[in-house]
């Protein structure tokens, strides 16, 4: 089991749902609850995070 965080106030790109996405930080996947759409996420090259 992951642990996800809903994004609120987002719409999916895919189907245009609002408020339907959660990301989950571990694996790096946004997903869509709506069509399951999955997206994948990396962060910033060069930047650091405190």
């Amino acid at each position: 089991m992951t642990l996800a965080h809903f994004l609120d106030g987002l719409r999916c790109a895919s189907c245009g749902v609002l408020n339907v996405l959660w990301l989950d930080a571990m694996r790096g996947l946004v997903e869509c609850s709506e069509c399951g759409q999955i997206a994948l996420t990396f962060p910033e090259v060069g930047e650091e995070v405190r």
